[in-house]
């Protein structure tokens, strides 16, 4: 079985949706990015990263904020893997000028979530993905996650957005494999994974890849699963996938950039806090999350 073609990963197979390193004092911190950005390609096997996106706290960064971290991030590891920029937002204006300004910062592609809180119609979805793919010349990924956003975007939606020659992938954390199913068979977009637990699932179905959160931590059995899977090695897939459970359940206990940040943290890597209305993890979420890493054979954890 051979792997994904370009066409079929247009922004490589194993990408994570990175945090957004912070200060002590709660102030972004460009060179733990570069070097956290430098860690996750060299060490753990990435082939692309999602800056900005909302494992990136991009709801409480400012565009300048935004804008410094993608290029930190594109002058570490440019060279060497896809940088997608996060530029969705609720307001289709502003999220025309963040992909105008990602374009002209280097951004290799743009990712744009459904607009949240508004809750537009359906017709409203593909107007403001379109306006957004036609800002710039890049590459663009939407992102389905309704329990986020409160609107998924539906089968038939899906086919008139994908009609857009620039708007060449979905980044899909809808939970629901039926509609998976049915927007991959009714499009030629590249469909990733955005939901951890069904990495290998999405992958069984026609999935081009992940962007994760957990690859954080073990982006390279990730690969290593993924690959596995590409060449019929299924045993080996199935493996390493639940080898891989306690880390998809454990870091998302609570909030994901919350439990993301504590692990790099424990393993000396960049993080710092979070930024209100998210709270840094407990005592106990800790010790809870140091005996799930653990039981999930990642790297500095014992049991």
């Amino acid at each position: 079985m051979p792997g994904p073609t370009s066409a079929q990963a247009p922004f490589g197979v194993m990408l994570t949706a990175m945090i957004t390193p912070f200060n002590a004092d709660g102030s972004v911190d460009l060179d733990g990015a570069a070097a956290l950005a430098t860690h996750l390609v060299d060490t753990l096997a990435h082939d692309g990263l999602v800056i900005n996106g909302t494992t990136g706290e991009s709801a409480t960064k400012t565009d300048a904020e935004d804008l410094a971290v993608l290029k930190a991030v594109l002058d570490a590891v440019g060279d060497r893997a896809t940088i997608i920029a996060g530029v969705g937002t609720n307001d289709t204006a502003h999220s025309v000028a963040s992909a105008k300004s990602a374009a002209a910062a280097g951004a290799h592609g743009v990712m744009a979530v459904t607009p949240y809180y508004n809750r537009p119609p359906q017709e409203g979805i593909i107007a403001h993905f379109h306006a957004i793919a036609d800002a710039t010349d890049l590459p663009m990924l939407t992102y389905d996650i309704p329990k986020r956003t409160g609107t998924a975007i539906e089968t038939e939606t899906i086919v008139r957005i994908a009609e857009h020659p620039r708007i060449v992938a979905n980044k899909d954390a809808k939970g629901d494999l039926d509609s998976s199913q049915w927007g991959m068979a009714r499009t030629d977009l590249a469909w990733y994974c955005g939901d951890d637990i069904l990495n290998l699932p999405m992958l069984a179905i026609g999935g081009a890849g992940m962007i994760s959160v957990v690859g954080h931590l073990v982006g390279d059995r990730l690969k290593a699963m993924a690959d596995a899977y590409a060449a019929g090695d299924i045993e080996t897939a199935r493996e390493i996938n639940a080898s891989l459970l306690p880390v998809y359940t454990g870091l998302f206990r609570t909030q994901g950039v919350i439990l993301t940040k504590a692990a790099l943290a424990m393993q000396g890597l960049p993080s710092g806090p979070v930024r209100l209305p998210l709270v840094d993890a407990t005592d106990a979420q800790k010790a809870q999350l140091r005996a799930d890493l653990a039981a999930g054979q990642v790297s500095g954890f014992t049991a």
